[in-house]
Formats: C-alpha cells, sequence, structure tokens
C-alpha cells in the first residue's frame, strides 16, 4: 500500500507539470479558452491533494505502525538485556561451583589417595595377621599332638619323690595349722566367758553405785549416765562361720586393727562387704556416712534395703548383722563450725516385714537429745509408706525413720551448703533439731554400730 502510494505520487507529478505547461502554451494561441483550463488546473490540485492528502494518511499509519515496532523491538531488547543479565549471574555462580567442585575434587582426590595408601597397608597388614594364623594354628596342632602323646604316656609316669614329699610336708602343715586354730577358738571362748564375768562384775558395781565413783576417779571428762539396754536378743557371741568374720568385733578380735574395708559373713548370712572404724581400740562398723553432696541420696525402697553408693549399707545388712546380739549404735555428727557432736544409743531394729521398726534409748551424748525414745520409728522412702504411719512427701529426699515429723532428724536428707538454702529448705536436708528446739546445719555424718558388750568410746 505504501509502495502504491509513493509510485502513484511520482506519476501524478509528471502529469500536473504537463498539464500546466500545455494551458500555458494555448493560452497564447486563443482567448476564448481560459475558462476550461481553469477548471482543469482546479482538477488536477484537488487530484494531487486528494494524491497527497492520501499518502500522508499512508504515511500516519506508517509512522504509527513502525513506531508500535520499534516499541515491540526496544520491549524485546529489554527483555534480552534482562535476561543476558540473569544468565550472566548465574554464568557466575555456575563458575563458582565449579571452583569449589574442583577444589572438592582435588580433596576428595588427596583423600581417595590416602585411602588407597591405608588400604594398602591394611591388606600388608593383613597378610602378615593371616601368616601368623596360619603359624599360631601350626604350633597350636603341634601342641595339641604333644598334649596328647603326654596324656597317653601319663600314667607310665610315676611322681617324682620331692613332689611326694613336698605334698606330704604341706599335709602335715594343714594339720598344724588346724590344731592351732582348735586352739585360739578355745582361747577365744575361755576370753568371751571371762568377758561376760566382768560385764556381770560390772552390772553389780553399777546396781550399788560403786561403778559411778570408779568412772569419774578414771576420766576426766563429763559423760551422760548410762541407761541399762532394755533389750534382749540372742546373747550368742559373734563367732567366725566358714573362717569368715561375723562383724568387725571378731575381726578386731582376730588382730586386725587397721581401720579399712573387710568381708564379714553374719550369721544365717551372705558375705558381704563393710568398713570398719577402729578408734582408740574399740572396733565400729559403719552403716552410713555423709561428707559431700556427690551422692543422691533420693533414692528408693530397693536401693535402701540393699544399700547403695559411699555409704549407706542397707537395711538388709544392717539387720543380718545385729540380729546376731545386741548391738549400740553411735551417731557423729559435724557442723559447719567444724563443732564435734556424738550420741549412742541401744538399740533394736525389726525386719523387712516391720519396714525396719527402730527403738532407740540413749546410753551416752554431747549433743541435746533429738531422736524419739522408747517409741517405734519407721523407716519409709518416697516410694514406700508404712500403712498406720506418717507419709512424707518426696521433697524430704532421701529415707529415714520417720514417727510424727517430717522435716526433723532427717541424716539422709539433700546435703545442702551453708548460706545457700531457706529455713524450710534446710529442714528438708541433712539437720539435727534437739527437743529443745535448736536447729542443727550438718556437714558430715557417720553411723556406727557394734556389739552392746565392748565399751564405747568418746
Amino acid at each position: 500500500m505504501k509502495m502504491y502510494l509513493i509510485k502513484l505520487f511520482v506519476l501524478l507529478i509528471p502529469l500536473v507539470t504537463a498539464s500546466t505547461i500545455h494551458q500555458d502554451n494555448s493560452s497564447f494561441d486563443s482567448v476564448p479558452s481560459e475558462p476550461k483550463s481553469r477548471f482543469a488546473m482546479l482538477d488536477d490540485v484537488k487530484i494531487l491533494a486528494n494524491g497527497l492528502l492520501q499518502l500522508g494518511h499512508g504515511l500516519k499509519d506508517f509512522v504509527h505502525k513502525t513506531k508500535g515496532q520499534i516499541n515491540d523491538i526496544f520491549q524485546k531488547l529489554n527483555i534480552f538485556d534482562q535476561s543476558f543479565y540473569d544468565l550472566t549471574l548465574q554464568t557466575n555462580e555456575i563458575k563458582k561451583e565449579e571452583k569449589e567442585l574442583r577444589r572438592t575434587t582435588s580433596k576428595l582426590q588427596v583423600k581417595n589417595e590416602e585411602v588407597k595408601n591405608m588400604s594398602l597397608e591394611l591388606n600388608s597388614k593383613l597378610e602378615g595377621l593371616l601368616e601368623e594364623k596360619i603359624l599360631l594354628q601350626q604350633k597350636v596342632g603341634y601342641l595339641e599332638e604333644q598334649l596328647t602323646n603326654l596324656i597317653q604316656s601319663q600314667p607310665e609316669i610315676q611322681e617324682h619323690p620331692e613332689v611326694i614329699s613336698l605334698k606330704t610336708f604341706v599335709e602335715q602343715q594343714d594339720n598344724n595349722i588346724k590344731d592351732l586354730l582348735q586352739t585360739v577358738e578355745e582361747q577365744y571362748k575361755q576370753l568371751n566367758q571371762q568377758r561376760s564375768q566382768i560385764k556381770e562384775i560390772e552390772n553389780q558395781l553399777r546396781r550399788t553405785g560403786t561403778q559411778e565413783l570408779i568412772e569419774n576417779s578414771l576420766s576426766s571428762k563429763p559423760r551422760a549416765p548410762r541407761t541399762t539396754p532394755p533389750f534382749k536378743l540372742n546373747e550368742t557371741k559373734n563367732t567366725e562361720q566358714n573362717g569368715i568374720p561375723a562383724d568387725c568385733s571378731t575381726i578386731y578380735n582376730r588382730g586386725e586393727h587397721t581401720s579399712g574395708t573387710y568381708t564379714i559373713r553374719p550369721r544365717n548370712s551372705h558375705v558381704f562387704n563393710v568398713y570398719c572404724v577402729i578408734n582408740s581400740g574399740n572396733p565400729w562398723t559403719m552403716i552410713q556416712h555423709r561428707i559431700n553432696g556427690s551422692l543422691n541420696f533420693n533414692e528408693t525402697w530397693e536401693n535402701y534395703k540393699y544399700g547403695f553408693g559411699e555409704f549407706w549399707l542397707g537395711l538388709e545388712k544392717i539387720y543380718s548383722i545385729v540380729k546376731q546380739s545386741n548391738y549400740s549404735l553411735r551417731i557423729e555428727l559435724e557442723d559447719w563450725k567444724n563443732n564435734m557432736y556424738f550420741t549412742e544409743y541401744s538399740f533394736h531394729l525389726g525386719n523387712h516385714e516391720t519396714n525396719y521398726k527402730l527403738h532407740l534409748v540413749e546410753i551416752a551424748s554431747n549433743i541435746p537429745k533429738a531422736l524419739p525414745e522408747q517409741k517405734d520409728l519407721v523407716f519409709s522412702t518416697w516410694d514406700h509408706k508404712a500403712k498406720g504411719y506418717l507419709s512424707c512427701p518426696e521433697s524430704y529426699s532421701g529415707g529415714w525413720w520417720w514417727q510424727d515429723v517430717c522435716e526433723e532428724n532427717h541424716l539422709n536428707g539433700k546435703y545442702n551448703k551453708p548460706r545457700a538454702k531457706s529455713k524450710p529448705e534446710k529442714r528438708r536436708g541433712i539437720c539435727w533439731r534437739a527437743q529443745n528446739g535448736r536447729l542443727y546445719a550438718i556437714k558430715s555424718t557417720k553411723m556406727l554400730i557394734q556389739p552392746a558388750d565392748l565399751e564405747s568410746f568418746e
């Protein structure tokens, strides 16, 4: 269309020019034809103007279309530029990833070489081990053959005379040791009889008041008056069973005068270890010890029954010891000012069917009374409550002998350091509340037992 208009315009220009020249020439020939040439010129001008108008419209449409095409081209160029920029960014990222992959590949190659070297070393070691295994198998086979030959030829071999004489000597020594043991047992029985006689004499002196005068003359320390224990248990003396002592007093009488861990076997019980404390010639069996907070005493009933850590011996083991005879209980306390206290009781401990019921009578003490006397105290833990007795909540951590107050005199409670807890929390920890109301914050504790016929120490 555009080219058509241009061509038409080009053709019209010569025609209009030629008609104009022709009209000028004809004006000289005849004057009367003047009106006709004027109309002809107007028609040509109209035609030319119409053509030019159409040409202008065509050019205008062409310009509009060209602008639209140019805008489309610019939009496409912008999209292309953005795509090219994005591709450039992606290319840079790909190059970075490629560099990282190359580094990783180089590291993997190095590791691969190391793995190859290790594999070669392992293969060489494995081959060496296989060779050693073969040699060992050969040696074992050779030894088996020699052992078989030795077993087959053993009946024919006679014992060497020196071996026979050595066996005879050992048997004689065994017999001598047995004789010595019998002699020691007889002497021990005699000593026990003498000790019981001395005890009877002491009881007679205590009844007449003479014993009190003797004690005052021998010791300058003030001592609380002793009370005769009301408990009458099995009066049989503790003896060894199959060469194993029954408690620490038996170990001491056997000649062991050093504190430490020993093996005992109470009568009608199994073998277990205890810690024996030897102080001023008196043997004690330790059943409880608290020195710091490293061990959690908030244990279950089963653990309190059979023992745990350093140091709770266990209710069942304590019962197996004290059921043999009359025993004394000694409690040693140390407060945070390093003051030392003690109290001693004659006591009776029941078995598991009674929840290890404890009955106390004080013998001596340098601290105000705290534990209830002449009353049944029942052992309980957070997971085991005795029927008909006070049930203390789990917050009072640790098992103990309770009666009617949870927060009093709890030596197995939580280990609280001074100035760290409030007063109610201190009562739930290790504490000793005297009957006069004074509350002692305890740093360390010991609970020890020994036969009642041994003199306690201070």
